[in-house]
């Protein structure tokens, strides 16, 4: 389970959200998304829209049909998110159980 998903519960846009966080720097289709995140197409156009209005993610056409789409780490938003994604992690992995220190299970008779 992701970091956001522990907290948040699973929704599509932070779903992809997350891909993005975990993908910043590269170039992401659309239907990549849709097909890492286990998202139907449509979802993912849908729930992307208020990234791109907020400017968290960036729109890049390549030819008329085929959108693309990366973080926009440059953006004071993004930069909040992306720091509160990676410290968040840190945190909630320092409180995962260790399975070395798991309680034996003992059976009684």
């Amino acid at each position: 389970m992701s970091p956001l998903e522990k907290l948040f519960g699973k929704t599509a846009q932070l779903t992809v959200l997350e891909y993005l966080m975990n993908n910043k720097g590269e170039i992401n289709y659309l239907s990549g998304i849709a097909q890492a995140t286990g998202l139907y197409h449509s979802s993912v156009a849908r729930v992307i829209e208020p990234l791109l209005q907020n400017n968290i993610i960036i729109e890049k056409k390549i030819g008329k049909q085929i959108r693309s789409f990366y973080l926009n780490e440059e953006h004071e938003a993004a930069k909040l998110l992306i720091k509160f994604y990676d410290e968040l992690t840190l945190v909630l992995d320092e409180q995962s159980p260790s399975p070395d220190l798991e309680k034996p299970v003992v059976e009684h008779e």
